[in-house]
């Protein structure tokens, strides 16, 4: 439960500092903030695959850039669902999601993944 938290808070995290470096991301608080890591995390479990699956065919053509404008989409639509967060244009919701991604990344590894590592 507490690893869940962590990873809430470091999307949060990664959404404040997008809000804050990039001009086209603005969000209400932090109230709002907490609320949309968590609304991104419903919508990349649920609704992210299902668009994976139908752009895959775009996704093999471009080598996997497409998959930016895919993650845009996941963040303009947590963004359309809650009235405190806006993103405007594509590459600001592309700029915000790589900032939400590496931030996320960045915290997943301070915290590890959860598993009891095995010396070699």
């Amino acid at each position: 439960m507490l690893r869940f938290v962590f990873r809430v808070l470091f999307a949060a995290l990664g959404l404040w500092l997008a809000d804050r470096l990039l001009g086209g991301i603005s969000a209400d608080g932090w109230p709002t903030l907490i609320l949309a890591s968590l609304l991104l995390g419903v919508v990349n479990a649920v609704v992210k695959p299902v668009v994976v699956l139908l752009t895959f065919p775009i996704t093999i053509v471009s080598l996997g850039l497409f998959l930016l404008v895919v993650n845009a989409a996941m963040l303009g639509l947590v963004a359309w669902l809650l009235d405190g967060l806006i993103v405007n244009g594509l590459v600001s919701g592309v700029l915000g999601s790589i900032i939400v991604g590496v931030v996320s990344w960045a915290g997943q590894v301070m915290i590890g993944d959860g598993k009891a590592r095995e010396d070699a």
